[in-house]
């Protein structure tokens, strides 16, 4: 009987062994899990933030770009009113710069007439003196 108690004992402290190794393991397999789970957390984290500071820079650079251009545009249309006004004075100058030749071309048109005339009215005169 002491053979069977001995047995029973035996297995009893194999079953507890056995008991306590499982439990065991589920802690180490629990806290490997949980430390596996932090690590996919912080990663996963990780990852989103540089995905989100990769679009923000991306947005960042679009608007300091877009910023820049719309300086350059009004730089240019100022560029281009200083232009067309400086154009607008350049053809009121040549247009009266035409009209002012015009004109001598006129008056030295007219200084021929008048050159003409008078010779015309000087050889009558004489024609008419040595008559």
């Amino acid at each position: 009987m002491e053979g069977a108690k001995a047995q029973v004992g035996s297995l009893e402290s194999s079953l507890l062994q056995i008991v306590q190794e499982h439990q065991q393991r589920s802690i180490w397999t629990r806290e490997q899990t949980d430390k596996a789970k932090k690590d996919a957390l912080r990663t996963a984290t990780r990852v989103s933030e540089l995905l989100v500071d990769t679009v923000n820079g991306g947005v960042e650079e679009s608007f300091t770009n877009e910023k820049r251009i719309e300086l350059e545009i009004r730089a240019l249309a100022s560029t281009i009113m200083r232009y067309k006004k400086q154009t607008d004075q350049w053809l009121a100058a040549s247009h009266a710069l035409n009209t002012v030749i015009k004109e001598i071309g006129d008056f030295e048109n007219w200084m021929k007439i008048m050159d003409f005339d008078c010779k015309s009215i000087n050889a009558a005169i004489r024609n008419i003196h040595q008559m």
